[in-house]
């Protein structure tokens, strides 16, 4: 209830804005229920009470046809532009300059005395503080430490800090405000090792000290790549959110480090060093594969789609509809890890709707595939995050759901030997979804182990220090989440009715300069969300009325995902519920099938709508999606539909 007063006592005119929205929603429901009613004057209400068919997966499983190369196509080059267009900046410092122990300070001499305005330096790795030191003379040295009179204590201990959430970012040295012109800059590195990667001095007009006037002789690698120094620090050229502990990782995966965040899965920053391995250490770099995943997953729900409902206009509109999800949009353009946990989900679940759909009669070899490509995705997802796990709970319920109908089917059709083939499906699917992601899971603490002095060569993975070594990482892991979380804080936590609701977004990034704001946050496109979760309720009454198997793998996915986190006491997010925003699409599709098999007029119509004005609302909201650049005074007046709760 306070929740409800606050945001009555904070409404605005913008309000409206949500209220349409749920209204439409309203609209289209009770129009779904209208359609999926009996016609009077049929037998329908009989078919749907007297003759209701019994509950069983054994369905059939739809093809992909020819007609869905061009839509598929199509889908896939749009999100594919509007994933990579200004994901990042393609160059950044590659060369940086280490300081040790042993290292002495660096001198920086100019041709001539300048006043200095400001400094720009690009973080390496490492995390502690610098000394920066300016001269006249270089003998007489004035430090860089700025002190507020008013507040000292939270004043810049030293000018250029490396905090552990700067790395790998442009950012400005605090100065003094008094300095006279100078001809000597001294940087010295009070925290070893650590690695700075470029420095800009600007002059007293604010332009660009050029390296010509620049003498460095022990210190090139601070001015080698004076193109790269961008006009300001932002998140095209720099790190933001928690790219500072999965990008970072990824880093040190590459260079045979220990990796400083150890709170999850390896796998996910495994791939993330990958694609650094190819392109280098740069924005761009470390958010492509999320990006290029998050493109992937679109063929893979609409071949899903396809394959369920089989009708290709169900999967051009529940494609377009988790394309146009904001949560999808921008948690796959940052190099986090829950692209990849869901991704794998979802190939889990893909593979698994393929093999309890399989032929009842066919050779028990013909549904080994699709039960192996499951387990293997579900592997992979364990070892991307561990909402992997939720998600095996999902695949386990509704794997004993198939064995229990294939059991009635065999005894329907008086055949024998279902004890052979559930003895044979059994010790299969231990090894694929016991033995195989397990094996996976070990994998990929392999950097670990290299981190460690091991290698391969010499017998890491027979090595019992390295699983010794793994084994530590869960317990570490395991007490982070139930202990160190429990207390903390953040100003974008959120409950999971706030998910729900999408009350809540979590800010990744802003930036205001000159009246102009820069800001991106992640949160989900209300009309698949709150459509979404009355299309799930829907489900549960499809379950009950209709016996409908696809309704309950639906349900089932959701519930696995979902459930899991209402008793965890740890502050979360609102990304936890990414995985969930699956079968949110998944269930207003299953809606529009029942809509379109009722062959009433305007079904085709109301459906296009509907998914049209979620991409309607991914255009009026894309700003706050990609960070472009906007007037907010005016644009927030669109988009800030919940005053104090939605932070843009």
């Amino acid at each position: 209830m306070d929740y409800i007063r606050q945001i009555l006592d904070n409404f605005k005119p913008v309000m409206f804005f949500p209220a349409i929205i749920v209204l439409l929603i309203v609209l289209f429901f009770v129009y779904y229920f209208m359609v999926s009613r009996p016609l009077p004057g049929t037998t329908q209400w009989i078919d749907n009470t007297v003759n209701r068919p019994r509950l069983s997966f054994l369905t059939t499983r739809h093809r992909m046809e020819k007609g869905d190369i061009v839509p598929l196509a199509v889908i896939t080059a749009v999100f594919a532009f509007l994933a990579f267009f200004r994901l990042g900046d393609t160059t950044a410092p590659q060369s940086f300059l280490h300081f040790s122990k042993e290292s002495k300070p660096v001198v920086i001499e100019l041709d001539r005395p300048e006043e200095i305005s400001s400094v720009m330096f690009y973080t390496g790795w490492g995390t502690g503080y610098y000394r920066l030191e300016f001269s006249a003379d270089g003998s007489k040295w004035i430090e860089q430490s700025p002190v507020d009179e008013d507040d000292p204590e939270t004043s810049p201990v030293y000018a250029m800090d490396q905090k552990y959430s700067h790395l790998f970012k442009w950012r400005y040295a605090v100065l003094n405000t008094d300095n006279p012109a100078v001809k000597y800059i001294r940087i010295t590195a009070e925290t070893t090792p650590i690695e700075l990667g470029e420095l800009a001095l600007y002059g007293p007009a604010g332009e660009l000290i050029p390296y010509s006037r620049i003498s460095a002789p022990n210190s090139a690698e601070l001015f080698d790549e004076q193109e790269l120094i961008p006009d300001a620090p932002s998140y095209m050229n720099s790190m933001y959110f928690d790219e500072i502990y999965h990008g970072r990782t990824a880093f040190e995966h590459l260079r045979m480090l220990r990796p400083y965040e150890r709170t999850h899965p390896p796998l996910g920053k495994v791939i993330i060093s990958a694609s650094i391995s190819l392109l280098g250490m740069t924005p761009f770099a470390w958010r492509f594969p999320g990006a290029l995943f998050g493109v992937i997953m679109l063929i893979v729900l609409y071949i899903f789609i396809k394959n369920m409902f089989g009708k290709t206009m169900l999967a051009v509109c529940g494609t377009l509809l988790l394309g146009f999800d904001f949560m999808r949009f921008v948690q796959t353009r940052i190099a986090t890890i829950d692209t990849y946990g869901v991704f794998f989900i979802l190939i889990a679940y893909f593979f698994m709707y393929r093999y309890i759909t399989a032929d009842a009669d066919a050779p028990f070899r013909k549904s080994l595939a699709p039960l192996a490509l499951s387990g293997v995705a579900f592997g992979l997802g364990c070892a991307s995050k561990w909402i992997g796990v939720y998600a095996g709970a999902g695949l386990a319920v509704i794997y004993v759901i198939s064995l229990a109908m294939r059991s009635i089917n065999y005894s329907n059709k008086n055949r024998s030997g279902f004890g052979m083939y559930l003895m044979k499906t059994l010790l299969f699917s231990l090894l694929f979804f016991v033995v195989v992601p397990v094996v996976i899971y070990c994998l990929s603490y392999i950097p670990y182990g290299y981190a460690d002095g091991m290698t391969i060569r010499n017998g890491m993975l027979w090595d019992p220090d390295y699983y010794e070594l793994i084994w530590r990482n869960q317990t570490y892991m395991f007490n982070y989440h139930s202990d160190s979380v429990v207390s903390a804080t953040h100003p974008y936590s959120s409950f999971w009715w706030q998910w729900i609701l999408d009350a809540r977004p979590i800010l990744y990034y802003s930036s205001t300069v000159n009246g102009i704001k820069s800001v991106f946050a992640a949160f989900g496109n209300p009309v698949v969300w709150w459509g979404g979760i009355v299309a799930m309720l829907a489900m549960g009454v499809r379950v009950f009325t209709h016996r409908d198997a696809k309704a309950l793998f639906i349900l089932i996915g959701f519930l696995s995902q979902f459930l899991p986190w209402l008793p965890v006491t740890r502050i979360l997010f609102i990304y936890h519920y990414f995985p969930s925003t699956i079968f949110l699409v998944l269930a207003l599709v299953h809606v529009f099938n029942t809509m379109l098999d009722s062959g009433r007029k305007h079904c085709k119509l109301v459906i296009c709508c509907y998914t049209g004005f979620a991409g309607l609302l991914f255009v009026i909201f894309y700003p706050v999606l990609t960070g472009v650049p906007a007037p907010f005074k005016s644009y927030s007046s669109l988009i800030r539909w919940f005053p104090g709760h939605w932070p843009f």
